[in-house]
């Protein structure tokens, strides 16, 4: 079973399932969706194979509970929960309790998230938590204050298109509540974000924000600390300090946590074979991918698709 890449253009199938849908050309996807977990004929609906979704994805959970799978972690989604997840995270839709589940779903695209000047490391990262759900639990207030945002963004998206400032209004309406978002993850102390008394300590946070951003991106294909140094125009030694300090880990702990979880994944959902998966993670032959993946896990490829 292959893990297809999902872009935005290709979600408009939930339209036909969604009680309530827009969508602002390839900016965003909102929808509204209320099933029951104990109709069958539902269950097909959010018990979907593995899917990478190029762009950020946010679920708010109003009432009722389902389980989210976000690369290998099951998450529980319970009543006046938000859950974030970065841009190509593998998601599941999973079936949950015998009730009546009614919840958001909003998919943006990473260039509509740079056009509005935001940093999705500081939305979707849990790198910096002590906590390792990305789920956030909010009070009824706060839902209820989001659901207001997520009803004005809807209906901007349902405007005419055409008018002027359509746009303009809909990265003022998404900035503002994520802004908001995030100031309720602050509220919770989700997030470990600490105000940065001096210019030096705030350069440091940038770059380990920035190599996590490069790691996400290069790890199917670079493992080595120096590769991400050099983007990054600083030492490998000064690389390793910073990551080390700031997160408590090194940057080669980083990224083989980026690869086996790839590996791990492509092992288990894509139906390939382990030569191939070796070659699609860049390693020289099957052989020392099985030695990279048992020595980081305990067991062999082959008996990890077999666990």
């Amino acid at each position: 079973m292959d893990i297809r890449t999902i872009q935005l253009s290709q979600l408009t199938g939930i339209k036909d399932i969604a009680a309530k849908y827009s969508q602002l050309g390839e900016e965003y996807i909102l929808s509204r969706l209320k099933f029951d977990n104990s109709n069958a004929e539902k269950e097909a609906t959010h018990a979907h194979a593995p899917v990478r979704i190029n762009g950020f994805t946010m679920v708010v959970c109003l009432s009722g509970s389902f389980t989210l799978g976000i690369n290998l972690d099951n998450i529980e989604v319970e009543s006046n929960t938000v859950i974030m997840a970065g841009p190509n995270s593998i998601l599941r839709f999973n079936k949950g309790k015998d009730e009546e589940v009614d919840a958001y779903t909003l998919f943006v695209s990473i260039e509509f998230l740079k056009d509005i000047n935001l940093d999705i490391n500081a939305l979707s990262s849990t790198h910096f938590s002590e906590k390792p759900s990305p789920a956030l639990c909010l009070t009824n207030e706060e839902t209820s204050h989001l659901k207001r945002y997520l009803d004005l963004i809807h209906l901007n998206a349902t405007a005419n298109t055409t008018q002027v400032y359509v746009r303009n209004i809909a990265r003022c309406l998404m900035a503002s509540m994520l802004y908001q978002l995030m100031q309720y993850a602050e509220n919770h102390k989700m997030f470990d974000v600490q105000q940065e008394e001096h210019q030096p300590q705030s350069r440091r946070m940038n770059y380990v924000r920035d190599f996590i951003s490069l790691v996400q991106k290069h790890h199917n294909r670079e493992r080595s600390v120096g590769f991400y140094a050099g983007k990054l125009f600083i030492s490998p030694k000064y690389l390793s300090l910073i990551i080390k300090e700031q997160t408590g880990r090194s940057a080669a702990e980083w990224i083989d946590e980026y690869v086996i979880l790839e590996a791990k994944n492509l092992l288990r959902f894509s139906g390939k074979n382990i030569q191939q998966i070796a070659y699609e993670l860049n390693f020289s032959n099957q052989s020392s991918f099985g030695k990279y993946f048992k020595h980081l896990t305990g067991m062999s490829p082959s008996e990890f698709q077999k666990s």
